[in-house]
């Protein structure tokens, strides 16, 4: 039997405030600040009704952990799950495949990174950035781990801090001229520039695959809240406010962009967050913008590191990962797999020297893909997690699935859509064609694995 006390230390050092800003911080990066573009180009104002179809999808996938996580409270989340109810394999590829979407969206964080440096300097190449956020992040995950949380947390709430001033302040502009000489902006920019819907239905739809890739890392709430203390108060909760954060984040942020800037110009000429700070005249306002979503983009970036390499410690642990990533350093942090996922994520760096201009759109298409497998495996889970329950059980069950089974239906339906309209988006298409190998990669590897004589059963409640 493999001692777990290390694992069990890693999450004990985390307080309750650090956790909860992880996981905000982990759904709160580059797909607000700078994927937000994308998306309001392709649907007009109309998206904040993409954001909110997508919101409620994820409301549903998120309730669907939450009904696991309150009646099986285990650290592995949804990987566990698959394990347990899905099969050895389904485990096996949600584990690997949830690193993967990590390492991705990390591709993507330091990505913007470099985009919003040339905001101040032009002339250094967004690779170099990109390299030396790489190096700087993984140091401070190779530190203590209670190090690393108050890293985040201060990361995290500079960028909700500003999110919540962005819009308050938006409010004074449109209705009371703050800042804009007495003049209120009005409502007129959302339907004056060709209407509400200016690119129809088609638009809304194309929208819905940057919108899923802007929510990826909600799931980490669930993640986290697996290891509380008190599951059956404190993962409800965290799950419910998602809704909550959608609606404040999204949906009211992108709803003051668009009425203080016409949508047909948002994006064109940088981050739409600088220009519209910079057009109503507050002084340095661009600048404090900019330093907030690149420390967005760092804060989801080292909560993504941590998730990745993390993730390889716990696989190792349930032998569904090379042991070599057991290893643990001097300060308890789990050093092999965090070193294996900044060696992967060189290939941002690499991608940022040879196309700089396209990357973005090419790395967030793979990390949908990677996130909706991942979903979709958590809405299958909770499907088979159901009919293994008796009657009695279903009804003690402490946190349950509303309107199950059509919303879990439903929201699979959603989530092949959303791989569907990929094939219309040029940029888009990259994925189609990765994720296949992908899997084929992951198969192979788990044959591979089932040969091993060696191979150790390990109990998933056993592992911290």
């Amino acid at each position: 039997m493999i001692r777990n006390n290390h694992s069990v230390k890693l999450h004990r050092e985390l307080d309750n405030r650090h956790i909860q800003l992880i996981a905000l911080g982990g759904a709160i990066g580059v797909g607000l600040f700078y994927g937000s573009s994308a998306t309001i180009q392709m649907a007009g104002p109309a998206v904040l009704f993409s954001y909110l179809v997508g919101g409620l999808v994820i409301f549903t996938i998120m309730r669907a952990l939450g009904e696991m996580a309150v009646d099986e409270p285990v650290s592995g989340s949804f990987s566990t799950y698959a394990n347990r109810y899905l099969g050895k394999f389904a485990g096996f590829l949600t584990g690997w495949t949830y690193w993967f979407m990590w390492v991705i969206v990390g591709m993507a964080e330091i990505t913007v990174v470099g985009v919003y440096v040339n905001y101040w300097f032009p002339d250094i190449p967004q690779w170099l950035t990109a390299l030396v956020v790489l190096v700087f992040i993984t140091m401070i995950n190779l530190a203590n781990v209670k190090a690393f949380g108050e890293f985040e947390f201060w990361f995290a709430l500079i960028k909700v801090v500003a999110i919540i001033g962005m819009i308050l302040l938006g409010l004074g502009i449109i209705f009371f001229g703050i800042g804009n000489k007495g003049q209120p902006i009005g409502l007129d920019n959302l339907w004056t520039h060709r209407g509400f819907v200016p690119n129809g239905i088609k638009g809304i739809l194309m929208s819905l695959v940057l919108v899923m890739f802007s929510f990826g890392g909600v799931e980490l709430v669930g993640v986290t809240a697996g290891e509380a203390k008190n599951p059956k108060k404190s993962i409800p909760s965290a799950i419910n406010n998602i809704v909550w954060r959608i609606l404040i984040f999204y949906i009211g942020a992108l709803g003051i962009m668009m009425i203080l800037y016409p949508w047909n110009e948002v994006g064109t000429n940088g981050s739409p967050f600088v220009l519209i700070f910079g057009k109503v005249g507050i002084p340095y306002a661009s600048h404090i913008i900019n330093f907030v979503v690149i420390t967005a983009a760092l804060s989801a970036f080292n909560s993504g590191l941590f998730s990745s390499g993390r993730m390889l410690y716990n696989l190792s642990l349930q032998n569904n990962g090379p042991k070599y990533f057991r290893k643990l350093n001097k300060n308890g942090s789990p050093i092999r797999g965090i070193l294996f996922s900044s060696i992967f994520l060189l290939v941002a760096v690499v991608l940022n020297y040879i196309v700089p201009d396209r990357v973005f759109m090419y790395i967030s298409s793979v990390a949908t893909v990677a996130v909706i497998t991942s979903w979709t495996i958590i809405l299958l889970t909770q499907l088979k997690f159901r009919l293994s329950k008796t009657t009695e059980e279903i009804e003690k069950l402490a946190f349950k699935m509303p309107l199950y089974p059509v919303s879990t239906y439903l929201a699979l339906a959603f989530l092949a859509l959303v791989i569907v309209l990929m094939v219309f988006i040029p940029d888009m298409r990259i994925a189609l064609v990765v994720a296949p190998i992908w899997f084929l990669i992951l198969y192979i590897g788990y044959k591979v694995k089932k040969r091993d004589p060696n191979e150790q059963s390990i109990d998933n409640k056993n592992i911290a």
